[in-house]
């Protein structure tokens, strides 16, 4: 489905990927991991094509999008959602307005076309009660969730996610990503996630890349992981899980 090769992006004198090789199975839920500052978000928008990099090549489907224009490359993002870490939502729009925002920008569809998608989609996220409501009306979690409905609004094949959990306590962290893993399926997503929670991506990821040092030094399921030999991983893993069990391991 997507799959990086050789990927090298730096700013200035500062290289954030040097060689990146990845590849994204179709219908997989994949965590990308890694230290903060890693380059992990800058991989995700070389993904989507909002960034160029210095070389490599990033194949979608059968299409290298490194070497697409720009009008080449607004047909392939119609096919990627992009998740941003605080939604993005149109302050001044309600919430069945901003999900019906792509529908209305991108597709001629009659008005009432629209309302069923609309429907459809706010009541696979839970969210149809609330959707008079605004943005500023809605908790952290009813916002990552209206702006997940509205990232599903054109059917897209890929969904990228940069850090859905992000301000959101343990239950919703969990709720969220459950949420993700159930759509994943509804609709035969192909989900790839930044993160840095370990815990939730041992329970929902079905691949786990650790990016250090400008590459992706290791993928495989997440009990692969677990058994991972690689001094970075098992320090992360370790400090991870110590974490999550309150300081004992």
């Amino acid at each position: 489905m997507v799959k990086i090769i050789n990927l090298k992006k730096k700013f200035g004198n500062f290289v954030v990927l040097d060689g990146v090789n990845l590849e994204i199975k179709e219908n997989s839920l994949t965590f990308i991991m890694g230290q903060s500052g890693a380059g992990k978000s800058v991989l995700l928008k070389h993904i989507v094509g909002l960034l160029k990099p210095d070389s490599g090549e990033i194949w979608f489907e059968d299409k290298n999008i490194v070497k697409l224009s720009e009008k080449e490359l607004q047909k392939i993002r119609r096919k990627i959602g992009f998740l941003f870490q605080e939604g993005a939502l149109f302050d001044s729009m309600t919430v069945e307005e901003n999900v019906a925002f792509p529908l209305k920008e991108h597709l001629k569809l009659k008005k009432k076309d629209v309302e069923k998608k609309v429907e459809e989609l706010l009541s696979a996220v839970n969210l149809l009660d609330a959707r008079k409501k605004y943005p500023s009306e809605l908790s952290g979690g009813m916002k990552k969730r209206a702006a997940l409905a509205r990232t599903l609004a054109l059917n897209p094949k890929v969904v990228l996610f940069d850090e859905p959990t992000t301000g959101l306590d343990p239950i919703l962290q969990h709720t969220i990503l459950e949420l993700i893993a159930d759509l994943k399926e509804k609709y035969n997503l192909t989900c790839i996630i930044i993160s840095h929670d370990l815990p939730l991506a041992l329970k929902f990821a079905d691949e786990i890349a650790f990016l250090y040092q400008g590459k992706i030094i290791e993928t495989g399921p997440p009990e692969e992981i677990l058994k991972s030999s690689h001094p970075f991983i098992k320090r992360f893993v370790e400090t991870a899980l110590i974490n999550d069990k309150g300081g004992e391991l």
